[in-house]
């Protein structure tokens, strides 16, 4: 028995045709949906914290915090900061299931990752999405953590490890909570699922925004206490301090 259809007529590859920019609908100069002048244009991440990737008045510091109270992860990587249109994109794409937008974020992230790691950055052995609540999971119908995370491990070629970690509470949401109340919302809000391979390896957790780094802090120490030899964050922005404009 055959199930797949018979189909004789011309197959659409995307990779081989003219793109349209998603930011303003001029022809794209590459595979890419977006041009160069818009490319260029994008709230791109300055100067930052060595560490969490703060946005900082000049190059080469840390941030009073990560001195004071050193992360269990090691580095932060993110190309923007979350500003406009970025922040608009992230939106549509999280919270309005417009995939193109995170697909072409996912892409320009890979592309700012690859250059980091012919420049210093150290590869990690896996990819793990931040995981999402059960109910938030059930409302929103997708993890744009996870879809991010597979984007990157298909351009990159790095294993994306979405069966590692488990969140086992449905917290508040995040964003209206201050840097304590994140901490105290995420309290034993994550686990291993049993028989996760976790020690010597370095991995790096993927997410949309940074914002506290309360969530990459509580998982980046969950997976160091398993034995993780290193954690680092790639995320597609960084938030300013509050009350800071990027």
């Amino acid at each position: 028995m055959r199930c797949q259809p018979q189909n004789k007529g011309l197959v659409y590859i995307w990779s081989k045709n003219k793109q349209s920019c998603l930011l303003c609908d001029e022809p794209a100069d590459g595979i890419a949906p977006v041009c160069t002048a818009c490319e260029t244009e994008l709230p791109w991440l300055g100067d930052h914290c060595r560490t969490c990737a703060l946005p900082l008045p000049a190059a080469g510091l840390t941030c009073g915090h990560c001195l004071k109270q050193p992360p269990a992860f090691e580095h932060v990587i993110a190309p923007w900061t979350y500003n406009f249109p970025v922040d608009s994109l992230i939106t549509r794409f999280k919270h309005n299931a417009k995939w193109p937008f995170g697909r072409l974020l996912a892409e320009l992230l890979a592309q700012y990752l690859q250059h980091r790691f012919e420049d210093d950055l150290q590869r990690p052995h896996a990819l793990i999405p931040v995981p999402l609540a059960n109910r938030r999971l059930r409302q929103r119908g997708f993890n744009q953590a996870a879809m991010l995370a597979r984007w990157l491990s298909d351009a990159l070629d790095i294993p994306c490890d979405e069966r590692l970690l488990l969140r086992t509470q449905d917290t508040d949401a995040q964003q209206a909570l201050n840097a304590q109340a994140r901490r105290k919302n995420l309290r034993n809000a994550f686990t291993l699922i049993p028989g996760a391979t976790v020690k010597g390896r370095h991995l790096a957790l993927i997410d949309d925004v940074l914002t506290t780094g309360a969530t990459a802090q509580a998982l980046a120490w969950l997976l160091i206490d398993a034995g993780a030899a290193r954690v680092d964050v790639y995320c597609l922005a960084r938030t300013p301090k509050p009350g800071e404009t990027p």
